[in-house]
């Protein structure tokens, strides 16, 4: 006997997957973090500067070609899933309004500090658009 599959699941299926989908990165496209540099040894607030190559800075909401919005990964050990929305907490920082730069106060000693790119709904361009983890170290 022959199971159907009712349309209008299938149909929320593709919907689905359309909206969690990467918007495609272009070729050669990349994040880096300008500043501090990987090692440095800083002093609270720490401003970090972000670098973005190949596409252009627009806020989240914004649907234009070969753009998006810089999330601050700090002390993430595993990356986030890549084809959902960057989860919004201490650890991952939005930077909706298209911002290129940002002051923290971090607690002193070691963190981790990484770039990643989100298209018009928070969701990371497809393939990911992500800086180099850095690790610096916070004195008192």
């Amino acid at each position: 006997m022959k199971q159907r599959i009712p349309i209008l699941f299938i149909s929320s299926l593709l919907w689905c997957s359309a909206v969690t989908a990467g918007t495609p990165a272009p070729d050669g496209a990349a994040a880096y973090i300008i500043s501090p540099t990987d090692g440095a040894v800083v002093t609270n607030p720490v401003t970090v500067r972000f670098g973005l190559k190949g596409m252009g800075v627009a806020p989240a909401g914004v649907d234009k070609p070969a753009t998006g919005h810089h999330h601050l990964l700090i002390d993430v050990k595993d990356e986030p899933p890549m084809d959902a929305p960057v989860p919004n907490d201490d650890h991952h920082r939005h930077f909706g309004g298209g911002q290129t730069e940002t002051t923290l106060e971090l607690s002193p000693g070691t963190h981790t500090l990484q770039l990643l790119l989100g298209d018009k709904n928070h969701v990371p361009h497809d393939p990911p658009v992500m800086s180099k983890k850095i690790t610096i170290t916070v004195k008192e």
